[in-house]
């Protein structure tokens, strides 16, 4: 049974509302009029946003936050706040608050510790608690939705169908667990009918959703802290399949293909069979192009500035939505041809000294395979044909996330860097996990050096920062992965090497 939002009026209040996930849902709410205050621990671009929308954020959790409604006159809404383009949005008027309509809904998502005060608060006023997927849930169930789930891939084409359908003058709202330039961050409110979302399969919630097309890019086992196996992360998947009005999948994918029943299939092979398929396959270091086939026929060809294989997957995912939502290939070519990608997936960060600096979200074996062979393909055609072999060096820097993850895909770490030169292993980001399982960092770079000429260690951020300061050389692409904090040495070593005096390439060979 859903679990009841009230959006016409009643505050939200949400604890971490400064995470990914938890701020997009924080500026729809509030881009719609409604009332939304949150706590988080830190400043940022993401935060800042909110406060600009009209969030009042609290800089640290405490039990008081959740009275904010209570105890001050705040602008709530006099008329009721209907989601846009229903006509019901209503304006914000200083009116005195009566305390039982104030009692904010709680808003947290799994990363909240039942002990968080602000959670113990809720439970002591009686505010309703709601998981971040819940209130996703409702908003999916208020539109027609296409929801985008998948072991990976979903940020981007998520996106790439926020764009398209943005491009098509559809006026989308769009929830995506990334930040894109085309909309200013990781959420906007349309005004018409349409709403994009990420579905997050982490931790199973991904069952609650029903959406009006569900799309599904690939299965895998990962987030063995909530899955036992493959099966159960199947299960999953096959409830969002019963609760989806149509189905849109990859036929690329053999856990998709035998563990369920798309209406629509998608594929890169041209014998798979599926509903669209892709031919004559360019690849290049600016981009990447293919003719795409509907049912047998040709449509025209698409042309994408976004790398790899697996981003052509991504984007045939969105051909696939657009066309079932009638829009001509044209405009989707035209749309996808224009999307830039979404940040911090194979995002470039800077050049200095002839040195390309990249960020990028990988985590999951399969996910760095994808990432490291698109980097393979811009190395190896952006330098000139009579380059040295050995310059054209892919330059990996990756930190592990989390130690169930490490300790349940350690096998398949192993050969997941085989298109990059040189690797540079940090120790596993715990992301709040107790090393249960006995592994490491370093046994992890032993691992992959198993398979892998090499490989260095840095146990710290400074470590590896160092490494990196002594190790880079003209014509290197560095791809720094990792969903943890690996990221925020990248300006520093940028800055680095925007200052010192790198050997010319000869010299360095």
């Amino acid at each position: 049974m859903p679990i009841s939002v009230d959006f016409t009026g009643r505050p939200f209040h949400f604890i971490g509302i400064g995470g990914i996930g938890m701020s997009a849902l924080a500026y729809i709410l509030t881009k719609r009029n409604l009332p939304v205050s949150g706590s988080d621990l830190r400043l940022t671009h993401i935060t800042r946003r909110l406060q600009e929308a009209g969030a009042h954020i609290f800089w640290q959790q405490e039990a008081a936050n959740l009275s904010y409604f209570l105890t001050t006159n705040q602008p709530v809404l006099a008329t009721a706040a209907g989601r846009a383009g229903s006509g019901g949005v209503g304006s914000k008027v200083a009116v005195p608050v009566i305390a039982p309509d104030a009692t904010p809904q709680v808003v947290c998502s799994t990363a909240i510790d039942t002990r968080n005060p602000e959670y113990q608060a809720a439970l002591e006023l009686g505010c309703p608690i709601l998981h971040r997927s819940d209130l996703l849930a409702a908003l999916i169930r208020e539109y027609s939705s296409i929801a985008v789930a998948g072991t990976h891939g979903k940020t981007t084409t998520s996106s790439m169908i926020g764009h398209l359908l943005l491009n098509a003058n559809l006026d989308p709202t769009i929830v995506v667990g990334g930040e894109v330039s085309s909309w200013g961050g990781n959420a906007r409110l349309g005004q018409s009918p349409y709403l994009v979302a990420e579905a997050d399969e982490s931790d199973g919630t991904l069952a609650k959703l029903s959406a009006s097309i569900g799309v599904v890019t690939n299965i895998e086992l990962d987030h063995t802290d909530h899955y036992r196996d493959l099966e159960d992360v199947v299960q999953i998947f096959q409830t969002f399949q019963r609760q989806c009005g149509l189905l849109v999948a990859s036929a690329d994918c053999e856990v998709v293909r035998t563990s369920l029943k798309p209406d629509v299939t998608y594929s890169l092979n041209p014998d798979s069979g599926a509903t669209y398929h892709v031919t004559d396959l360019q690849f290049g270091a600016e981009g990447t192009s293919a003719l795409v086939w509907e049912l047998g026929q040709p449509l025209g060809r698409l042309r994408l500035r976004v790398l790899g294989c697996h981003n052509l997957s991504n984007a045939l995912a969105a051909v696939a939505v657009g066309r079932h939502l009638g829009i001509a290939f044209d405009a989707i070519a035209e749309g996808l041809e224009k999307f830039c990608g979404a940040r911090r997936r194979f995002e470039h960060r800077g050049s200095y000294n002839g040195i390309q600096f990249f960020d990028d979200y990988a985590h999951h074996p399969s996910e760095i395979r994808a990432t490291l062979a698109a980097a393979r393909i811009k190395v190896d055609q952006t330098l000139p044909v009579d380059s040295r072999q050995d310059s054209r060096r892919v330059v990996a820097v990756f930190q592990p996330h989390r130690f169930s993850r490490t300790a349940a895909l350690l096998n398949d770490f192993t050969n997941a860097f085989v298109d990059a030169d040189q690797v540079i292993m940090a120790d596993i980001y715990s992301a709040g996990e107790k090393n249960t399982f006995g592994v490491s960092g370093r046994q992890l770079a032993d691992a992959v050096s198993h398979a892998h000429p090499r490989v260095l260690y840095g146990h710290t951020l400074d470590d590896i920062q160092a490494a990196l300061a002594h190790s880079l050389r003209p014509g290197d692409l560095v791809m720094f992965m990792g969903a943890g904090n690996l990221n925020q040495i990248i300006p520093q070593v940028m800055a680095y090497y925007a200052e010192a005096e790198v050997p010319s390439l000869q010299e360095a060979c």
